[in-house]
């Protein structure tokens, strides 16, 4: 019985970036033991363009040439005397670098269930002058309140007065409406839709009833 000597990939050193193949990785070690800093250079630049050769869909993306160096060093262990063309040597610290945190807006909500919008619909109308525009624009930002209330508590009754006091004390009492003020522009247009269902249900009806004349003529003929 013949005896094989075979080497299988978990026997051989890990990968440290699987997606340019052991090859590249050999190569870049070999880089590693060249003496002549220039025939290194160069012979490190040739890896680049191989490595560039093996995902040619890359070709397009911005700084994807240095994004090899940083790549090559890594597969070096950061360990490879050669100079990138940024003139910038990636270190060790590059490999693991943490995202910047995100800071959320934090905002004091009074109403939480006006929603956020509402809040800065008032603060746009606190920075406007006084006037028939400023005006307008609060009643509608009353009637998007009622309409956002109606929308998240709509087994609840909501007055326009109520509406009212909200937008002042929302405001610091800054916003004022007139009383008798009504929001009903938004609100309206839930109205029109179940007007309209209503009145698509009584064409199917009337068209059902044209349909039975039609058949029952249908019938008397046939007779």
């Amino acid at each position: 019985m013949n005896e094989h000597n075979m080497e299988y990939n978990s026997q051989k050193e890990i990968l440290e970036m699987a997606e340019y193949g052991r090859n590249i990785q050999m190569l870049v070690h070999h880089a590693k033991t060249i003496e002549d800093p220039e025939y290194r250079q160069v012979f490190v630049e040739r890896i680049i363009l191989l490595m560039h050769q093996m995902h040619p869909q890359n070709r397009n993306i911005d700084d994807y040439r240095s994004k090899l160096w940083k790549h090559i060093f890594r597969i070096a262990n950061y360990d490879l005397d050669v100079m990138p063309p940024d003139g910038v040597i990636p270190k060790m610290e590059d490999k693991v670098k943490k995202p910047e945190a995100l800071h959320y807006p934090e905002t004091a909500a009074k109403f939480r269930h006006y929603g956020h919008n509402v809040q800065r619909l008032i603060e746009k109308a606190l920075k406007m002058e006084d006037g028939p525009v400023k005006d307008g624009f609060v009643s509608a930002i009353g009637s998007y309140m009622k309409l956002a209330f109606r929308t998240w508590n709509r087994e609840h009754y909501v007055s326009d007065e109520a509406i009212i006091a909200d937008l002042e004390s929302y405001s610091a009492g800054k916003l004022k409406l007139a009383e008798g003020s009504t929001f009903n522009n938004f609100v309206s247009s839930q109205g029109n839709g179940k007007s309209g269902k209503k009145r698509g249900k009584d064409y199917q009806n009337k068209g059902g009833r044209k349909g039975g004349k039609k058949g029952g003529s249908n019938r008397r003929r046939s007779k």
